[in-house]
């Protein structure tokens, strides 16, 4: 992780981080109201998400099917938050791990071996970059695929739920901005998303043959067609 790479050259620097995870878990605060250190900026707060992702995607396909869920490895907090949902859910969740491009392909090919009905693919960096491959995987082999931004169902993905990249990148500036101008990172708190988005991807549901829920699409925040 860049952000702390960053903090363990330099405990002076300031440094403005745009996380998945946890930054207090991961060392990089002390406390989200009191960062405390060089580092401060926005957690996206990925883990918790996944537990409503996961009951979107089962709304949208009206039945119960087995999900798979394609990581990173390296999001420790992402796999402890997957395993506390199927435990909580007495649910069998099937997690394929991919670091990068090249580890993509079999990852899927794993999740088709599993019989999933679905995917939820999470919220990283590489994946982000890599969206148009990940919207292509998910595609040929018909799986339908839940993504954290609407970047991704703007690329042809079948859904998304969560926070407005853009928006939180923005604040990202604005904090940037602020430390330039003399402001502490430590005296700036961690922000979190307060806002999340529900879209939808009408042509890719119908190519995959998906009737979107009536319910669903009067809660969808925007129906791409």
């Amino acid at each position: 992780m860049v952000a702390l790479a960053a903090r363990k050259v330099t405990s002076t620097i300031p440094i403005v981080f745009v996380i998945a995870s946890d930054p207090v878990k991961l060392g990089l605060a002390k406390s989200f109201a009191h960062p405390g250190g060089n580092a401060t900026g926005i957690s996206m707060m990925t883990a918790r998400l996944v537990l409503k992702r996961l009951e979107l995607i089962q709304e949208l396909l009206q039945q119960k099917a087995t999900v798979g869920f394609l990581v990173n490895p390296d999001n420790q907090d992402l796999l402890q938050e997957i395993d506390e949902v199927a435990r909580s859910t007495g649910r069998t969740l099937k997690v394929a791990k991919a670091r990068n491009q090249d580890e993509l392909e079999p990852a899927f090919r794993q999740l088709v071996s599993a019989q999933v009905g679905a995917v939820l693919v999470s919220n990283d960096a590489i994946f982000f970059n890599l969206r148009a491959q990940l919207v292509a995987l998910a595609d040929r082999h018909s799986l339908p695929a839940s993504y954290e931004f609407r970047e991704f169902p703007a690329a042809g993905g079948l859904m998304s739920y969560g926070p407005s990249l853009v928006a939180n990148l923005e604040k990202a500036g604005i904090y940037a901005a602020r430390i330039l101008g003399g402001a502490r990172p430590e005296d700036l708190p961690i922000q979190q998303p307060t806002e999340f988005s529900l879209v939808l991807n009408s042509a890719t549901a119908r190519s995959l043959g998906i009737e979107i829920p009536p319910s669903l699409l009067a809660r969808a925040d925007e129906v791409i067609e």
